[in-house]
């Protein structure tokens, strides 16, 4: 993959995200039905990617997104400052007052604990980035005169309104054109494509956007919901898999989109809320690539885990240009980041690096 990322000197940007960004709500250790306090953080999919791999790996990220100009929003932009996100394609939009026309997305989410999963209650609806339309953003600036080595989205912010899957095509088909590596995460959510198609909708809106894609990231049910691939043995919880099944259908992925360089998911057996067997897999070039298996890994917040293997992996990619280390990076990266609360990792590269290239344990550091 090295060589085919652009090189620093000629960009502004080694990363950027299209996504919408939304305020998350979070009562702790309790449920939102009973709450009475919540701590607030900032998250969103595609963003999550953009931050780790600025605040975490050191690149210079960006983000493209839309926000309604009042004092939500206004926090929502002090926690993307407070993470080092560029904000100049930002797009913000002048508040009606109710929110009738447009406003910020909220996200209540429940982190879960043992037997209770983690619960997501999003408030999303005519949020400014699922307004977002096909000439919106100047994606020749972007591309064309300022730069960007990697660009990445993904299938919730497609999934958000009837415009943005096409904002995704448009943004796509310029970084294509100017030689940007574009990755994707597939992250199919039932709940937001019901009202504009339904899973027929996402197979089509998807595998026409998979035509641009180099990077392809999604979990086994990203696969079959998206991309309208099978996996055999997989059961309709998604709870087991077996890996050379899942091999079996990146195979058939590859030949369907031969524009794919590289796809990567993570495997994850959810035993509790707080337990799982976690790991993760890449195939480029060929070959398949297996992280380091962490079976019976404890989990304090399980969201963003994702997002975070998606930052990691990136890295691998485009920093290191080996495939192993780089499921090795996202899988730790992801790891970490699900050990402490809230959408976006906390982690360091150095603890990545740790955790992906030696056996070293949680012994206290000093």
């Amino acid at each position: 993959m090295e060589n085919i990322v652009k090189d620093k000197a000629s960009t502004r940007f080694d990363i950027v995200s299209l996504g919408e960004v939304m305020l998350r709500l979070d009562p702790g250790e309790g449920r939102i039905r009973t709450a009475r306090s919540f701590r607030a953080w900032e998250g969103g999919g595609e963003y999550n990617v953009a931050r780790g791999l600025r605040k975490c790996f050191g690149l210079r990220a960006g983000l493209v997104s839309a926000f309604a100009k009042n004092e939500v929003g206004y926090l929502l932009e002090d926690f993307i400052m407070q993470g080092g996100v560029n904000m100049d394609f930002v797009k913000w939009v002048k508040a009606d007052g109710a929110g009738r026309n447009v406003r910020n997305g909220l996200n209540f989410t429940e982190r879960g604990f043992g037997v209770r999963g983690a619960l997501g209650c999003s408030d999303r609806g005519h949020s400014a980035a699922s307004q977002l339309k096909v000439g919106d953003i100047d994606w020749e600036e972007l591309f064309g005169r300022q730069g960007v080595r990697w660009f990445h989205t993904g299938g919730i912010f497609a999934a958000l309104s009837e415009t943005t899957g096409e904002v995704v095509l448009e943004a796509a088909k310029t970084a294509k054109k100017y030689g940007t590596v574009v990755s994707y995460d597939l992250n199919y959510r039932p709940s937001l494509w019901a009202d504009i198609g339904g899973r027929g909708r996402a197979v089509e809106i998807n595998s026409e956007i998979a035509k641009y894609v180099d990077v392809m990231i999604g979990n086994e049910e990203d696969f079959t919901a998206c991309l309208g691939m099978e996996v055999e043995g997989l059961d309709e919880n998604i709870s087991k898999i077996d890996v050379d099944a899942f091999k079996a259908m990146i195979g058939n992925a590859v030949k369907k989109f031969p524009n794919f360089k590289a796809t990567a998911t993570t495997l994850r057996k959810v035993k509790t809320a707080s337990i799982n067997d976690w790991s993760a897999i890449c195939w480029c070039g060929g070959k398949f690539y297996e992280s380091k298996k962490r079976e019976n890994l404890e989990i304090l917040d399980r969201v963003g885990g994702g997002d975070s293997f998606a930052s990691g992996f990136i890295y691998g990619m485009m920093e290191l240009g080996n495939p192993q280390l780089a499921v090795d990076y996202g899988a730790a990266h992801g790891a970490l980041a699900m050990t402490t609360a809230g959408d976006t990792s906390t982690a360091r590269l150095e603890e990545v690096k740790r955790m992906a290239e030696t056996d070293a344990g949680a012994r206290v550091q000093r």
